[in-house]
């Protein structure tokens, strides 16, 4: 059986990354990008579809009380610690993925603390979704025996202080024992299969390298006071989920980790979005990351490069179009959650809104002073191209409903604010364009949507044109500008969502999936960005006190690493969906702002 979620740390390479639970089992690993066929899939499967297991033999381990005695990061890294105490001693399990190497490296290193401890192994290679078995042999080489892994054009080589034996079902199995002030070292190198195998690399110094590199980063942060360790940590992890080549951020690691556990609910969030993409521009420039902002304006550039009747909300991680969805029937899924897929269906819809988020990033950006090229303005002026030509277009909504198309209030409003920065653009900055006719176009957009997104029988915005439905994405609007975070029709708004959206603990639903219009079963839980927005605006209209609650709330659905999935079941007390979720990162940072601007 997987870990729950939460008990997952997460390690990176800026290629792909790893979770690792508390049983020191590595149960995700994709190879050789985050949206590569995995070799360890347990976490969506069984133990059979690939995992790598280094912890104290079971005869070592205590009785009682909690096998991990603590486990955390290298402060300002993502190189993991877990201490482990048995019976017999302690050791120290330090795992890292090298940065800037040739290619993708796991190292799992042991060190002996007190007394002797037997760690044993379990070793579970399975290739393409846990399907296949890969051909295992030992080799020789410079550097000592190895085992070498090869399935089609992937290989895998174990290099190891103590390598495991064969075992049963295609599996390596073995053990060795720890003394005080011994280390031994584990190293996982991925290559193609036509490749020489690599040679073992140099630990220490890579281990000394990696951790400069990820403090080194964090240095740039820009710190405030209250919640800076949660906003360091969420700035590490936006930065650990993106590809040091491309510049596109996953918006998970995962794929169908499920949103409702036993349910169909399960999605494949390892591509790039281009509504995440923006809000991780917004927020590194924000915090002082300014190349990593131009890193992620130039991604998105050349993502949307090309006709622009051709945008689409997500593309891959280096700005794939087609990501065709399939089900992996063989797999599980976690907890039974069926059916697992890869690839997203949703690329082929058409949300209104991502334009506007690109365009109020990028008007962000603009404003501190980062020159548009001659590439990316024109680029913008064909994103309100786009937006002009699908003006009288239904969408499928932030949430990506699977249903009937719709005149959703918050993707008119994004279409809104992509007008009005187009506006500004020339206005302000005195760039190229046709600007009656953009004014012409918010203008009218910020009419049509206060006579038909604001019902004044209940006095909020509804969730759809004509609907008595609300939605947590309404609170966006003042996010964006369209109303002040004040205004009535907003106050209101959060007044129906309170009544209508919040759950017994206090937590903010997306919208109420009995509604139905998303074309599935009904049944998730708190969606933990929704909540945080909902703090934000508490703080941004004096209700700090609530904000500050709701917050200490959030953060404590966290993990003992601070890192965050994307929704929360309350009652079970434990994470839901994909992990770690770039989203609730994105809305933790926006909420940690503005409550910082309250001691200003």
């Amino acid at each position: 059986m997987t870990a729950r979620i939460e008990d997952y740390g997460f390690i990176s390479d800026l290629r792909t990354g790893a979770l690792i639970s508390r049983q020191g089992s590595i149960d995700w690993l994709c190879l050789p990008r985050f949206d590569s066929e995995s070799v360890f899939g347990a976490l969506v499967g069984t133990t059979d579809h690939g995992r790598w297991l280094l912890a104290p033999a079971h005869e070592n381990k205590q009785v009682s009380g909690r096998m991990q005695v603590e486990r955390r990061y290298l402060p300002s890294t993502f190189i993991m610690e877990t201490r482990w105490r048995t019976a017999t001693g302690e050791v120290l399990v330090t795992e890292f993925m090298p940065i800037g190497g040739s290619g993708t490296v796991m190292i799992r290193r042991v060190q002996g603390l007190h007394g002797n401890v037997v760690m044993r192994q379990e070793l579970v290679l399975r290739f393409g979704y846990g399907k296949i078995v890969p051909w295992v042999h030992r080799i020789h080489d410079d550097d000592g025996e190895a085992l070498l892994a090869i399935a089609g054009p992937q290989a895998v080589m174990i290099r190891a202080d103590a390598l495991p034996e064969a075992g049963p079902d295609y599996s390596h199995v073995g053990e060795f024992t720890v003394e005080a002030g011994q280390t031994l070292d584990l190293q996982l190198h991925a290559f193609s299969s036509h490749d020489i195998p690599p040679p073992a690399i140099d630990i220490d110094r890579a281990l000394q390298t990696t951790a400069t590199y990820w403090r080194s980063w964090s240095s740039n942060y820009l710190r405030q006071g209250n919640y800076d360790r949660e906003v360091e940590r969420s700035l590490l992890v936006l930065r650990a989920l993106t590809h040091e080549r491309t510049g596109g951020i996953v918006a998970a690691l995962t794929t169908s980790l499920p949103e409702h556990f036993g349910g169909e609910r399960n999605w494949d969030y390892r591509y790039c979005w281009l509504r995440d993409a923006a809000l991780t521009l917004e927020a590194m420039m924000t915090h002082g990351f300014h190349q990593e902002a131009l890193q992620w304006r130039n991604w998105l550039l050349r993502a949307i490069a090309g006709d622009p009747h051709d945008i689409q909300i997500m593309y891959g991680v280096s700005g794939e179009r087609e990501l065709p969805e399939r089900v992996l029937a063989h797999l599980p899924g976690y907890e039974g959650s069926a059916p697992v897929r890869v690839g997203n269906g949703a690329f082929r819809q058409y949300q209104g809104d991502v334009v506007g988020e690109v365009m109020v990033a990028l008007a962000k950006l603009r404003n501190r002073g980062v020159h548009e090229d001659h590439f990316s303005w024109t680029l913008q002026r064909n994103m309100l191209l786009f937006v002009e030509n699908n003006l009288k277009r239904k969408d499928h909504g932030i949430w990506e409903m699977r249903g009937e198309q719709r005149d959703f209030t918050h993707s008119r409003v994004m279409m809104w604010a992509a007008m009005d920065r187009g506006v500004q653009a020339v206005q302000e900055h005195g760039l190229d364009g046709p600007l009656e006719r953009w004014a012409e176009l918010r203008d009218g957009l910020r009419a049509e949507i206060l006579e038909q997104g604001f019902n004044h029988e209940i006095n909020s915005f509804t969730q759809t044109y004509g609907s008595t439905e609300v939605d947590a994405s309404l609170l966006v609007l003042p996010q964006v500008g369209f109303l002040a975070y004040d205004d009535e029709r907003i106050l209101g708004t959060v007044s129906r969502l309170e009544r209508d959206l919040l759950d017994g603990s206090g937590l903010l639903m997306r919208y109420r999936t009995e509604s139905c219009l998303d074309g599935l079963e009904p049944g998730e839980h708190p969606f933990l960005a929704c909540s945080f927005w909902l703090a934000e605006q508490y703080a941004r209209t004096g209700r700090v006190s609530e904000a500050r609650r709701l917050m200490d709330r959030l953060i404590g659905c966290g993990n003992d690493l601070g890192l965050f999935s994307e929704e929360y079941d309350t009652t079970g007390n434990r994470m839901a969906g994909n992990y770690p979720q770039a989203f609730s990162h994105l809305a933790l940072i926006r909420a940690a702002d503005a409550l910082n601007r309250c001691r200003q």
